[in-house]
């Protein structure tokens, strides 16, 4: 993979042609939906829509396949121990007196004999586990379907501090150039011998924690230089500059706006009324 590939293109679609503003309304909705939903079914297809929305957004399954692989061991931990343990949150939240049992461990068993794994439990898992996903998706979907300048001038807009935009924009442009010296790195050991692929899991952990080193050292030169770049351009954060681009709202994006709104009233609305939503509700 080339340096040039490290920097996530900006995808042509509808979605990253919204302005920033109707995007970080829609990923605000969906992320206290979420939030509000236990049910295991609508957390699970909250998770699926955003997924295809990355994708139907124009981001390369490579982007998300990361986050993705990442959740894999905490979601088996997570089922194992909701599974187990969640017994007294879920009796709370459904007034049930019995939970259905799957696995029961042996009273034979030191310490954790006679602990049973419920369908309860792995259920209450599973919500989790969505909701888990789901937030690690929405963070691709608004930031690489975004130009960092539209992202800096749309939080702007909205009445964030200049500074506080611009050193977030900052930190985003440093994870590729991350990236680029983590590759160099690992390409310059391979140089020298060292065949990551023939180690084994802990040696081979060993050996990127030791990238830390020179890892941290390259980032402290690089924000020096953007320190001393900074200054020799007298930057003040002062939110009155101008800017290249204008931030206008479309019909698409006040559009997005009133169905992110629509949606968080409605997804509020049937929970509270209903229970829709709620953890062994209707659905």
């Amino acid at each position: 993979m080339s340096d040039a590939q490290l920097y996530a293109p900006i995808p042509d679609s509808c979605f990253a042609r919204l302005d920033f503003r109707p995007k970080l309304a829609l990923v605000t909705t969906l992320t206290i939906v979420a939030f509000i939903w236990e049910s295991p079914l609508l957390g699970g297809l909250l998770a699926l829509v955003v997924a295809l929305a990355c994708l139907g957004a124009g981001i390369n399954f490579r982007y998300l396949r990361a986050p993705i692989l990442l959740l894999l061991p905490f979601g088996l931990l997570i089922l194992v121990t909701q599974g187990f343990f969640a017994d007294a949150v879920i009796r709370l939240r459904t007034g049930q007196a019995a939970l259905t049992p799957v696995f029961v461990i042996p009273e034979s068993v030191w310490l954790v004999g006679g602990a049973a794994m419920s369908v309860e439990g792995i259920a209450y898992g599973l919500n989790i586990l969505a909701k888990m996903l789901t937030m690690a998706l929405l963070v691709p979907l608004l930031v690489l379907t975004t130009d960092l300048d539209a992202m800096v001038l749309g939080m702007v807009k909205i009445r964030i501090p200049y500074k506080i935009a611009f050193v977030l924009a900052s930190t985003l442009r440093f994870f590729p150039l991350l990236l680029s010296d983590i590759r160099a790195i690992t390409e310059a050991q391979r140089l020298r011998g060292l065949a990551l692929e023939r180690m084994g899991p802990i040696r081979r952990a060993r050996i990127y924690a030791q990238l830390a080193v020179p890892l941290i050292l390259g980032v402290i030169v690089k924000s020096q230089m953007l320190e001393v770049m900074l200054q020799s351009k007298a930057f003040t954060g002062d939110p009155a500059r101008t800017y290249l681009h204008e931030a206008r709202l479309g019909p698409g994006d006040w559009a997005v706006l009133m169905l992110s709104a629509l949606l968080l009233v409605t997804a509020v609305a049937l929970y509270l009324a209903f229970g829709i939503g709620r953890f062994g509700g209707p659905l």
